[in-house]
């Protein structure tokens, strides 16, 4: 579904990313691993079109990614929640929910039903302004609004980060839930229990490398020692 090709980038005279290849499978639920600073947050942004790749590829069905606006990703059935979420603090709940459909060309008319199922916290704080929320909450909203223009693919940095285990739990749900119904989940993911909970399988950045990567059975505790712990 989605593949990257020999991919590289630099920021100034610093190449942080080195050839990558990245092959998300149609049903598959991908977890992009790695320490810090090792290229995770970039990749994703050059998939979505926020910074620009030096050279490779990045096709999603087929189609060609880069070199097109960001918006051509939504509009293609990418949905993305970047790391920090990024919502529309002033603006409410559902202003954040219908804005999400736009993306898909889709209207601003109500708040998609299957979004307050998978998160039902949201539907009494439709008209709560996004800022007030707590931090779970926002990572709800983000997740909700990216899931209102109904992808094909969801793209997730980092979706614990901050948050408190019950919702961490909770958020686990609702991406096994997605995968098990047809939508591909590519994710960034520091906490290894959570990876492995949710994952179907793995890729693993390392200076800007890929250095592993297979099914999540076969993130090896060497591996997890050699590439993830710090």
């Amino acid at each position: 579904m989605l593949a990257a090709q020999g991919v590289n980038q630099y920021y100034g005279g610093s190449h942080t990313l080195w050839d990558i290849d990245l092959d998300v499978k149609a049903g598959d639920c991908l977890c992009l691993m790695g320490r810090n600073g090792v290229g995770k947050t970039t990749l994703l942004k050059v998939i979505m079109g926020l910074v620009p790749a030096t050279s490779g590829k990045v096709r999603f069905e087929q189609t060609e990614l880069l070199g097109k606006p960001p918006e051509a990703r939504a509009r293609a059935g990418i949905g993305f929640v970047p790391q920090g979420r990024e919502i529309f603090s002033s603006l409410t709940v559902e202003e954040n929910l219908r804005i999400g459909r736009l993306g898909r060309g889709a209207g601003a008319r109500g708040v998609p039903e299957k979004v307050l199922e998978l998160f039902p916290a949201l539907k009494g704080m439709l008209k709560r302004r996004g800022g007030d929320l707590s931090g779970g909450q926002q990572q709800q909203l983000a997740m909700g609004r990216a899931l209102a223009l109904d992808p094909k693919l969801l793209i997730l940095d980092e979706p614990t980060e901050g948050i408190q285990p019950n919702v961490v739990a909770e958020i686990g749900d609702v991406i096994m839930r997605l995968a098990n119904e047809g939508v591909t989940v590519l994710l960034v993911e520091q906490k290894l229990a959570f990876a492995r909970r949710v994952a179907k399988s793995f890729c693993i950045l390392d200076r800007g490398r890929t250095v592993a990567a297979g099914s999540i059975a076969e993130l090896t505790d060497e591996l997890v020692h050699r590439h993830l712990q710090v």
